[in-house]
Order: structure tokens, then C-alpha cells, then sequence
């Protein structure tokens, strides 16, 4: 149907009702007056001092460190789980699916614990680790594990969504030309949903970027070793509440812009059917 210029898009169907703009604003009131309430006690004119000690730069490069490699885990195994889910039929499969996403509902103090009795010196696996002289817990690898273990199922549910709405057509048709599956991976699976992928990645950042309790149980506050930026805001919050301030606004700002990445990734467009033919051998 043409557009007939301003006036008919002046008369189209809102599918909002007036109403809910207001129970939506009082929902974006009641995220951003606290962070408001927040900027307001910033100590602007020591604010830089605060935030570049020697703790705080510590803090901040390690989290940012360990946050891109944990995100670099949730990936590695994440795009395969994602996969698997959506793609796959078995026995078993919504326990699974249940399984995976369970860190997003009980505390990350229990995920800490989960891998301390696993992974620590005394834990079903630290013990084989441990005579093999590997010691993984309270150290920056923990801290790492830590992080991608509450943040991988970000990247899973916004991969297995992405995956599932793209649907299987181009992939049956570079299968029916004779392409492998590792091929229809490559060229068609990963391209289709690149977005979903990229959207969940930079999640799965932001989510290790503020992880607080898991951290703390597993790895433990040692300074420039597993103190992340969220541990020193804890610390810094009972002898130097400016600094615990400071930090939570970096950090805070640090979100934000990482956030913000999800919605400037570029839309890629959906391969057609040469695209699907280039991918058969």
C-alpha cells in the first residue's frame, strides 16, 4: 500500500494505549531516580583522584580483563549450547534447557559455592586438580569461571531466540545442494544470526563486568588477583564511602556504554537463496 504522505501516517493505528505510556514511565522512573539519587552524591571535585588510586585501577583493569575473557568462554561453549537447543531434538531436552539457564534464578553466592566444592582444593574435581598442582580457586582464573558461570546464559537464551526466529530454510537448501553441516555452519548458521550473537556476547559482558557474589565465594578480594570492581566498591563502601561512590558511577558508566553496544551493532541481512548455493562444495 503507498504512503499517502503525513496525514494517513498521522491517522495509523497506535497499538499502545495511552495508559500504558504512563505505567511505563513510572517503571523508567522508578530504574533511574536511583542512579539519579546516586550521581548526586558523586564528590565531583575529588572524582578523579577516587577513581585512579592504585585499588581502583587495579579493580578496573582486572575486571574489565577477566570479564573479556569469561564472555570469550560463554562463546566458546555458549554457540554450541544454543545449537543444540534450538536445532536439536532429544530426551531430556527442557531439563537441559532448565539446567542451563538456573543461574539466573538462585543467588550467585550458591553458583560460588557450586564451584568451590567443585573446583576448590578439597572439591569433587580441585582434588585430581590439586595433585596434578593446579589450584584453580581464589585465584584470577576462578574469578574468570565465576564470571562466565552466571553469564553464560545470557548469550544462550539471546542466541537460542535469534536461532529459532531465523528458522531452517536456508540451511535446507544449502543442504539439499550438498553442502556439509560444518559448511552450512559457517556460511549460513553463523552469518544469519550474527546479531543475536553479538547482542548476546556483549550481555554476557556486562553481566561479568557487575558480578559480585559468585566472585567473592569462589575467588575471594585479593588485590590486582581477584579484587573486580564490584569487591572494591564493597570494601571501599565501609571506610571511604566517596570512593564506593566514585566507583559505582565509573561502573555504572562502563555499563552503560557496553549496554548500549547491543543496539548499534550493524543488522545483518538475510543470506538469499545464492548465498545458501554458495556454501554447497
Amino acid at each position: 500500500m503507498p504512503d499517502l504522505g503525513p496525514r494517513s501516517r498521522a491517522w495509523r493505528y497506535q497499538a499502545v494505549p495511552r495508559w500504558v505510556y504512563l505505567v511505563a514511565a513510572l517503571g523508567a522512573l522508578f530504574i533511574l531516580v536511583p542512579l539519579l539519587g546516586m550521581v548526586a552524591k558523586v564528590n565531583w571535585a575529588q572524582f578523579v583522584p577516587l577513581i585512579t588510586s592504585e585499588s581502583s585501577r587495579d579493580a578496573l583493569l582486572l575486571s574489565l580483563k577477566t570479564a573479556a575473557a569469561s564472555t570469550a568462554l560463554c562463546i566458546i561453549f555458549g554457540v554450541p549450547l544454543a545449537l543444540v537447543l534450538a536445532r536439536a531434538e532429544f530426551p531430556g531436552q527442557r531439563i537441559l534447557r532448565a539446567l542451563i539457564l538456573l543461574p539466573l534464578v538462585v543467588p550467585p553466592v550458591v553458583g560460588g559455592l557450586a564451584l568451590l566444592y567443585t573446583f576448590g582444593r578439597e572439591g569433587l574435581v580441585g582434588k585430581s586438580l590439586t595433585v596434578m598442582g593446579i589450584d584453580i580457586a581464589f585465584s584470577t582464573t576462578a574469578v574468570v569461571m565465576a564470571q562466565a558461570f552466571v553469564a553464560l546464559p545470557f548469550l544462550v537464551l539471546s542466541l537460542e531466540g535469534t536461532l529459532r526466529t531465523a528458522g531452517q530454510k536456508y540451511e535446507a537448501v544449502a543442504a539439499t545442494l550438498g553442502a556439509r553441516p560444518s559448511t552450512v555452519l559457517r556460511r549460513i548458521t553463523v552469518p544469519l544470526v550474527l546479531p543475536g550473537l553479538v547482542s548476546g556476547a556483549v550481555l554476557s559482558f556486562a553481566r561479568s563486568l557487575g558480578e559480585f557474589g559468585a566472585t567473592l565465594t569462589f575467588a575471594g578480594s585479593l588485590q590486582g588477583v581477584t579484587r573486580t570492581l564490584p569487591l572494591e566498591i564493597y570494601l571501599q563502601r565501609e571506610t571511604d564511602p566517596d570512593a564506593a561512590v566514585a566507583l559505582s558511577f565509573l561502573l555504572i558508566a562502563v555499563a552503560v556504554v557496553v549496554v548500549a553496544l547491543t543496539y548499534r551493532a550493524p543488522r545483518q541481512p538475510k543470506p538469499v537463496a545464492g548465498d545458501a548455493a554458495m556454501a554447497a562444495p
